[in-house]
């Protein structure tokens, strides 16, 4: 009976310890994938290139990780109105004919759509609102600025100048005032032109807007200058009051502070 058994035993061992070959399909399948991978990394141009060296060592050279901590906020909603648009002229300037040669709604809109622009170049959501836009109805946004101008009558050379106001009856007064200060401060010390303060009317502050828009908003209204004796800086500098305008909201949005500087006088084309 030993004898028989022990071939056996050592068969049994001999069968365990044997090593295994490669297994053909499982290499197949490898090679294929390989290949499958760099197909798909080349365009098909590149296949058909001699540096096919330096295209295979593109491919395998690690890739610098993308940041994760450039996420993009979402936009801050800014309003601005441009005075009469959609409705009327405004105040308009007059030849000896009794013809228009220059509109206060004209103005609003050229200032309004450099505003627009420059603070969608800084990363914000602004919209164009027409002076009775069906939009304004419950507005929400950080800050809305409703832009007109003055009268293109001659009045006295006192009449030149700008100025800004908040409704009286803001929900925020604080936030309100702010704002008003914020434009006033930045647009006299872009364009130079003094505070008429004297010619701040009710239209201003009880303007439409206000009471249309969502209480929260905040608000304000700029008469940017007088059609008359403002006109060159109006028409010519356009893009400095523009800008005025928008350093005030950016002024407003960034919290930034409202100290007095000295004015900077703007430069007339001829």
């Amino acid at each position: 009976m030993e004898s028989m058994n022990e071939p056996a035993k050592e068969s049994t061992v001999a069968r365990k310890h044997k090593p295994r070959g490669a297994n053909p399909f499982l290499s197949t399948l490898g090679i294929a994938a390989l290949i499958a991978t760099l197909f798909t990394a080349w365009t098909p141009n590149s296949i058909f290139t001699n540096n096919l060296r330096e295209q295979l060592r593109a491919l395998l050279t690690p890739q610098p990780a993308v940041q994760s901590g450039l996420t993009p906020q979402p936009q801050v909603r800014i309003g601005i109105v441009a005075g009469h648009m959609g409705n009327d002229s405004g105040a308009a300037c007059l030849d000896e004919n009794g013809e228009a040669t220059l509109t206060e709604v004209d103005v609003n809109l050229s200032i309004a759509k450099l505003v627009q622009r420059s603070l969608i170049e800084r990363g914000y959501q602004v919209d164009l609102l027409n002076e009775f836009d069906t939009r304004l109805n419950g507005y929400r946004a950080a800050a809305l600025v409703s832009i007109h101008n003055d009268s293109c009558e001659y009045v006295n050379d006192e009449a030149t100048g700008f100025k800004a106001a908040a409704s009286l009856e803001t929900r925020d007064t604080n936030r309100a005032q702010r704002l008003t200060a914020c434009l006033t401060d930045r647009y006299q010390r872009m364009t130079g032109l003094t505070f008429h303060a004297n010619s701040i009317t009710t239209d201003m502050t009880q303007y439409h807007a206000f009471s249309e828009i969502d209480p929260n908003t905040v608000t304000a209204i700029i008469e940017t200058g007088f059609l008359y004796l403002d006109r060159d800086i109006l028409t010519k500098r356009t893009d400095l009051v523009a800008e005025g305008v928008t350093q005030g909201i950016l002024c407003f949005v960034n919290n930034e502070s409202v100290l007095p500087t000295p004015v900077i006088l703007p430069t007339i084309l001829p």
